[in-house]
């Protein structure tokens, strides 16, 4: 009876999803007409991430281990556990910022608009697409646009889930565009919604995340990557296991 409430509550929390993004859908519709406006839409997204997560009783609480300047640009780099992980995460980024995902994900009637708009998507299987993903990504670091990329780039299918090798792309990027990056972990979003909810449901519950201090790039070469990597691997593995 328990997973049977736990499956309704997930049912509740897409509808909940899809509700509010029609309700926002003129003013969407609107914004997408002129580039030069997307950056409303990223905040739009933050509203009805936060309203509709709200609405099935799942909030979002961030930690930071310092200061961050937002007015800065930033590869954004966090763990990926659940499909809460976009909402926890945007909703308190307090800049400009898209997301890097998966192209199946358009095949969601939500995330549909937002990555043909705002966000970016990839082809894993494509060597070309990874690349014109990432050239993509470059230019909107050029143009003041921080870009979230899951290291991971698939929700682990173990549960519960453990941390996953990293991929090398966000960190290579980082040091191509002299922008820092910000590891992120993300330390419970699965013990309220694991991957989708498809298989053990959600539940109302409090998803914390724990922004770390920025790393400079700058004074790193492409040869440097691995290290990087390692380094925020290592940063997040030491949160997890402290939680």
């Amino acid at each position: 009876m328990k997973l049977t409430l736990k499956r309704v509550h997930t049912y509740f929390y897409r509808y909940s999803v899809a509700i509010f993004f029609i309700l926002f859908w003129p003013v969407l519709y609107l914004l997408s007409k002129r580039p030069r406006l997307y950056k409303y839409i990223n905040k739009l997204r933050q509203k009805i991430a936060f309203i509709s997560s709200a609405s099935a009783g799942i909030f979002y609480r961030a930690q930071y281990e310092a200061p961050i300047d937002w007015s800065k640009t930033y590869v954004i780099c966090p763990n990926h556990t659940s499909n809460l992980d976009v909402s926890a995460i945007s909703t308190h980024l307090n800049n400009y910022h898209c997301f890097i995902g998966k192209e199946e994900l358009l095949d969601n009637y939500v995330l549909n608009f937002f990555f043909k708009t705002i966000d970016i998507t990839v082809n894993r299987e494509s060597k070309m697409s990874s690349f014109r993903a990432f050239k993509i990504a470059g230019d909107r670091l050029k143009n003041g646009v921080s870009v979230v990329i899951f290291p991971e780039a698939t929700i682990p299918d173990a549960y519960p889930p453990a941390l996953h090798a990293f991929k090398n792309g966000p960190f290579r990027l980082a040091i191509e565009m002299k922008v820092p990056i910000i590891p992120v972990t993300s330390l419970n979003t699965w013990k309220v919604l694991w991957d989708t909810g498809k298989e053990f449901g959600s539940r109302p519950g409090i998803c914390d995340i724990f922004v770390h201090k920025p790393i400079e790039t700058a004074h790193l070469t492409l040869g440097d990557a691995d290290a990087l990597r390692n380094e925020v691997h290592a940063i997040i593995k030491q949160k997890l296991q402290q939680a």
